[in-house]
């Protein structure tokens, strides 16, 4: 634990970690950084997390936790901006966390960024304060240009991230798939890059009657219901969720629940809606619409499984969530699900992510409930070490060797480029 109160300027521009979940740029970075900055603060750091005003009504600070404040700051339009139309407000976004310091009269330690927009104020801070960068990228835009057809990531985020990930101190990575795309497609050196999974709240995911949570969530029929909990982006493959349900509606009656999306007259949730009527579908899907964080417990324990459908996950926290609340998941493999999900044991991982293989992976998972090995608590069993202070644990340890705090963890690290973590 850190004997001295340290200041961490963390840089969340393009996405309120106090945003709603599920909408277009909210969704598990957000819950990343709140999360990582509740625990830090538990240690002894002083955490002033920085993200631009998106809504003319929401332009106070709040604190969130102790020793945890979110700045809004000035930054463009208030209103949701695409990347790079908001890559033109970045000098202003610089320009006001500068005039924020300096009415504050605050030195920061370190200053750890998420996403390449943020790691681009990150490296001024970095110029500016003479301070260490760490840097989370959380997506890759082209990883993301590998595995999607129609949305492309422009060439000028692909190009920044090339340079951003030479020039800061230290890169963290959520699982080493993310790491080994790094050293492939930048050239990063695997010494420069740092393991570090994602967490979850072990106490607010909990097993729980499923009956009741059904009740809570007015779900009462004796269906099995399928989840699914994210943004209503192509790339989550929400489509092949939607076609796989309607294979698996022959065989099995089925309540199809999505939890996110925008508002109603949004064209993802009208294309999506459109999909359902296609597929005779309209009576069993629920749009449940965005919920709070503190919502999605009661959504998980009534699941009889979460599907993540998704072509692209840096890591899929909701995976883990799920998990934690005892019910199984299929997904496709992606992010960190791999190294998470045990065929048979807590879900299925499919091999091609067609609809054809999500309705087989969700059809074994449904015949195999019931049994010893797939009890909620025993699902529960295979996360217990995702617990989000052991993720802010590795993070401190990270954050006191870049500021000369602690020696490095062996003689060896640097030239191995090892894992802090598992």
């Amino acid at each position: 634990m850190n004997t001295e109160i340290l200041r961490i300027a963390m840089i969340s521009m393009h996405s309120s970690p106090m945003g709603e979940l599920g909408s277009r740029d909210t969704g598990g970075m957000s819950v990343y950084v709140r999360e990582v900055a509740r625990r830090l603060a538990r240690t002894g750091y002083a955490v002033d997390i920085f993200t631009r005003v998106q809504d003319p009504a929401g332009l106070e600070n709040v604190q969130p936790f102790e020793n945890v404040r979110v700045i809004h700051l000035p930054a463009g339009p208030a209103q949701p901006l695409p990347q790079l139309v908001l890559y033109g407000h970045l000098p202003e976004f610089f320009e006001n966390l500068e005039h924020f310091r300096g009415v504050e009269g605050i030195e920061y330690d370190l200053v750890h960024s998420h996403y390449w927009l943020s790691g681009l104020i990150g490296r001024r801070a970095r110029q500016r304060w003479k301070v260490p960068h760490v840097l989370m990228f959380h997506t890759l835009g082209a990883l993301k240009n590998r595995t999607t057809g129609s949305e492309k990531e422009p060439d000028l985020r692909i190009t920044m991230e090339k340079q951003l990930a030479t020039e800061c101190d230290l890169i963290l990575a959520g699982t080493e798939r993310e790491k080994r795309h790094l050293t492939e497609l930048y050239g990063v050196l695997p010494q420069r890059i740092q393991v570090v999974p994602c967490g979850v709240d072990l106490e607010r995911f909990q097993p729980a009657a499923r009956s009741e949570s059904r009740g809570r969530l007015g779900l009462n029929e004796p269906e099995r219901m399928i989840l699914y909990v994210g943004r209503f982006d192509p790339i989550k493959g929400v489509d092949r969720l939607l076609a796989a349900a309607a294979r698996l509606r022959r065989a099995v009656p089925l309540r199809v629940v999505l939890v996110g999306g925008g508002e109603e007259d949004a064209p993802e949730v009208r294309a999506l809606r459109a999909l359902c009527s296609e597929l005779s579908l309209e009576d069993c899907v629920t749009f449940a619409g965005r919920r709070s964080h503190g919502d999605l417990p009661d959504y998980y324990r009534a699941a009889d499984v979460l599907v993540l459908p998704s072509y692209y996950e840096s890591f899929g926290l909701v995976v883990l969530e799920a998990l934690a609340s005892g019910t199984p998941v299929v997904a496709a493999r992606v992010g960190a699900v791999e190294d998470i999900v045990r065929n048979g044991v807590n879900g299925w991982v499919v091999s091609d992510n067609t609809s054809e293989s999500l309705a087989e992976g969700v059809r074994r998972v449904l015949e195999q409930q019931g049994t010893q090995r797939t009890t909620a608590d025993a699902i529960r069993a295979t996360v217990e070490d995702y617990d989000w202070d052991f993720v802010a644990a590795s993070i401190d340890k990270e954050y006191r060797v870049l500021l000369g705090r602690e020696d490095a963890l062996d003689g060896t690290r640097a030239a191995a480029g090892g894992s802090v973590c598992r």
